[in-house]
């Protein structure tokens, strides 16, 4: 499948529903709404991940694209160690985080497929973005 917009980008529809899953988590328990913060900072992450990869495939080279993706991966990160604040606070319980974790630790491999992939691509196919 040729990719011509960053909608197109597995990683980035699986980063779109897990900014989904985390507005619900968070709309579903009080506790976790009325801190503001804490809720901002997960919101932030998780939306910082689809905007990056959309970022990234805008510059129109593959070195900027694959370096976007890099910085991706670290709101993923952010999102996991924020869960694990959640579960404390029990903002979420066990099951709800597992279904939260799951599903960045998804969008994590998707994005480090997609720079071994772009990695391993032939320099002459370079990667030119959208159109």
């Amino acid at each position: 499948m040729q990719i011509e917009k960053f909608e197109d980008i597995k990683a980035w529809q699986e980063a779109r529903v897990l900014v989904e899953i985390i507005y619900d988590a968070i709309e579903s328990n009080e506790n976790f709404t009325g801190d503001y913060k804490f809720r901002g900072q997960i919101h932030s992450a998780a939306v910082s991940v689809m905007s990056n990869i959309a970022e990234g495939f805008s510059r129109r080279s593959t070195k900027e694209f694959i370096q976007f993706l890099f910085i991706a991966k670290g709101p993923v990160a952010e999102v996991q160690s924020q869960l694990y604040i959640a579960l404390d606070q029990s903002y979420i319980n066990e099951e709800k985080f597992n279904e939260l974790y799951s599903k960045s630790d998804e969008v994590a491999r998707l994005i480090s497929g997609f720079i071994r992939y772009l990695l391993n691509k032939d320099k002459s196919q370079e990667f030119k973005g959208p159109k």
